[in-house]
């Protein structure tokens, strides 16, 4: 008797040249194995639905996967002698660490240069699109091509540079260029709405606090130039929240940026 009768058993399944997930026979069952591709921490999502088979676990599982890593995600058995099993899954991921612990003491540069000041288009909370997810992002009003600097160390991990294109229509997300910084505490600083070819940094490179890495843009979901940062926690399904920070101005402490301010880099 033929015990799975699927499609999956063949080859990996990869995703974006960032993770794939295998599917072993192993004496009759199979196990299904998650591989990180890359040198940087992920969060992966992956759900499963199954005929005839039985899952020795949750049928959705999402685990934080260390740089070039692979581990096992579930194994299926046959469930009954009702015939052939099949199975389906979808998965998603992101860079980051779902259990990251952030350093709350850690204070981040405004991500500009030093001495100039740009007006807050959104601040934390704000009703326009800082919400959910986003509630603890910023909005600066910035001209295409200002200088964008790191607001905190870390190694960069992705880079999109590509893009031409700002809209607010849905789907236009998938126009912005960005550059992923990946932080010791394993959470993200992201830097959106780049212009094209507007990184100064590459994939791998260790970059200080207050380094400039590129320059602002107006690509992607966006209705005006401008430049969107955040410090985010890796969640579920290629997700990631966003954690309220401190920066560091010429004024002192910022704990809550507010919108229509502007605060001078330090």
């Amino acid at each position: 008797m033929v015990l799975f009768a699927t499609t999956h058993t063949a080859s990996a399944d990869c995703k974006d040249e960032w993770i794939c997930v295998d599917a072993v026979n192993q004496g009759g069952n199979v196990e299904l194995r998650a591989k990180n591709l890359r040198e940087y921490t992920i969060t992966y999502t992956l759900r499963i639905r199954t005929w005839n088979l039985s899952v020795d676990g949750p049928k959705t599982v999402t685990r934080t996967l260390e740089a070039n890593q692979s581990e096992r995600v579930m194994v299926l058995s046959q469930d009954s002698e009702r015939g052939s099993g099949d199975y389906r899954y979808t998965f998603d991921w992101t860079v980051g660490d779902k259990d990251a612990v952030h350093d709350d003491d850690h204070l981040y540069s405004l991500p500009y240069t030093s001495g100039k000041s740009y007006r807050i288009i959104q601040g934390y909370g704000s009703r326009f699109s800082h919400t959910g997810l986003e509630e603890f992002a910023i909005d600066l009003d910035m001209p295409i091509a200002t200088p964008v600097h790191a607001a905190r160390s870390g190694v960069v991990a992705r880079i999109e540079e590509s893009h031409t294109k700002g809209c607010w229509q849905d789907g236009c997300g998938e126009f912005s260029n960005f550059i992923v910084i990946l932080h010791s505490d394993g959470t993200t600083g992201e830097y959106y709405h780049l212009k094209k070819n507007g990184a100064l940094v590459d994939v791998g490179d260790s970059v200080a606090q207050g380094q400039r890495i590129g320059y602002s843009g107006n690509t992607g979901h966006t209705t005006m130039p401008h430049l969107h940062f955040a410090v985010y926690r890796a969640t579920d399904w290629g997700n990631t929240q966003s954690i309220p920070v401190r920066f560091q101005g010429t004024d002192g402490i910022i704990y809550r940026p507010r919108r229509g301010a502007r605060y001078q880099a330090l």
